[in-house]
């Protein structure tokens, strides 16, 4: 009868380590099959979250830090301030406006193609098209990125993924490399994506390795932001220089 409980005893403890091990073994399965899936499309899932906070983003406005570098002395310039955005509607173009506040005060306006850059310091204003913008429109154009849809994305950019990364402050992201399918002002544009699907930061390279970095930081989404408040106005002794 010893021997027999001792069989049965023996019989119940392979049976629970075959079940603790099989029922690991499914959460390991379970957890690799995920992280699997996740590992073969993960830019899908990306631009999927990125089209859904693109059409429900109505307005934002946030602090701003932007890092210019430059690739040839090697030297990295901080501008620091705010911007407010508001997307392009059936009724109106989009509007980027950034005001920095250190090192110097300047305001930046997008709407559409057009820009406006008052200098107040300088006594100075430069507008034209953000296409000739250069460097005085490099913040702007790494915004625009919050205003393309999945589609525009696909159809202009080769999009690959580079991994999960934390940016300043902490945040998660999803950092995507961007290189433009036809001829561009610049070589390679990079994002870095949280979990909403909003661009927290962003990089663009141009062709002779400069690289400007803009980063979101104190995020207020869909608030009520006017249109009227991205008149860009200055002095009539100020000189314009047309870009």
């Amino acid at each position: 009868m010893t021997k027999y409980k001792s069989f049965i005893m023996d019989i119940d403890r392979r049976v629970l380590r075959f079940s603790v091990a099989a029922a690991g073994l499914a959460v390991l399965l379970i957890l690799f099959g995920f992280s699997s899936i996740w590992a073969q499309n993960p830019i899908k899932e990306v631009l999927d979250r990125m089209d859904a906070h693109y059409k429900s983003l109505s307005s934002l406005r946030s602090d701003v830090t932007m890092y210019k570098k430059n690739s040839q002395i090697g030297s990295r310039d901080t501008y620091e301030g705010s911007t407010s955005y508001l997307p392009k509607t059936g009724k109106r173009a989009m509007y980027i406006r950034v005001d920095w506040v250190k090192p110097a005060q300047e305001s930046m306006v997008v709407i559409g193609e057009e820009y406006k850059l008052y200098r107040p310091k300088l006594g100075q204003a430069i507008v034209g098209k953000t296409s000739n913008a250069k460097n005085s429109g490099a913040a702007g154009g790494a915004l625009v990125f919050l205003s393309m849809s999945k589609e525009q994305l696909k159809a202009n950019y080769t999009i690959r993924y580079v991994g999960v990364e934390e940016i300043s402050g902490g945040t998660s992201t999803w950092h995507l490399e961007l290189t433009p399918k036809t001829a561009a002002s610049y070589k390679t544009a990079e994002l870095w994506v949280d979990t909403d699907g909003l661009p927290r930061q962003a990089t663009v390279t141009e062709k002779n390795d400069d690289t400007t970095t803009v980063l979101l930081k104190n995020i207020q989404k869909n608030i009520v932001i006017k249109p009227d408040s991205f008149i860009l106005t200055w002095p009539k002794a100020t000189e314009v220089i047309k870009s």
